[in-house]
């Protein structure tokens, strides 16, 4: 069952969720919108209606819905677009940064920041595991270009430091997580990942789309739509 999968070991990967031709269809989207670029791909996706439509697919509610217990819905998207042009390496870390609707002090969130007019803060362990993240391949995910990196399991053990996450990227051995376009992988927030610099000129390009329960994460504090 996917949801115990993803409560083991932190992610499951789906294969062949999407056909080749609506994955065709999403990338002459994405180049053809007129969307604000960085090197690495573009935030706050969930502003663009076509990005928007293809989070709330049935597919993709189902398998977030099927993790989290109870009926799900996006609130950001990204897409990772890592590229001979745009080539970069990601260290060992966490997904603690939540978009918020207001900046509201609480114990447990902070530090906060700002990013394109929307208010971040690093969020509690409890707030975090109310999230799942799922990962559309737009294109093959292999050892050669810089694929994502979990150590399996690590999403159990809460909010760490960055010592300890480095500490434990140094004992456990990791997992390539290696998929063909139209694959989805869903993983949790807290799920230790890194990934490293492509060594081929084939892109790799990911819509990472996260999905929650409720608006409402918690201390009072209510996701924000990016």
């Amino acid at each position: 069952m996917l949801s115990r999968t993803v409560e083991k070991d932190g992610l499951a990967i789906i294969p062949g969720m999407f056909r080749a031709e609506e994955i065709s269809s999403v990338l002459e989207h994405l180049r053809g919108a007129q969307l604000r670029r960085s090197r690495a791909g573009i935030r706050h996706l969930m502003s663009d209606a076509g990005v928007a439509m293809l989070a709330n697919d049935p597919r993709l509610l189902g398998i977030a819905s099927d993790v989290l217990g109870s009926d799900a819905f996006p609130f950001r998207a990204t897409l990772f677009d890592k590229s001979p042009d745009a080539n970069w390496l990601v260290t060992w870390h966490q997904d603690t940064a939540l978009p918020l609707r207001t900046r509201k002090e609480a114990p447990g969130w902070g530090p906060w920041s700002v990013k394109e007019g929307i208010s971040y803060a690093h969020a509690p362990t409890h707030a975090l595991d109310q999230v799942v993240a799922l990962r559309l391949h737009l294109d093959a995910s292999t050892e050669q270009n810089g694929p994502l990196r979990v150590l399996a399991g690590t999403h159990k053990l809460g909010v760490l430091t960055d010592d300890e996450v480095y500490g434990l990227a140094a004992e456990q051995p990791a997992l390539d997580c290696l998929a063909d376009p139209g694959a989805v992988l869903a993983m949790r927030p807290l799920l230790i990942h890194s990934s490293s610099k492509s060594q081929i000129e084939a892109p790799r390009r990911v819509l990472h789309i996260e999905y929650a329960s409720s608006m409402s994460i918690g201390d009072g504090l209510e996701l924000a739509v990016a």
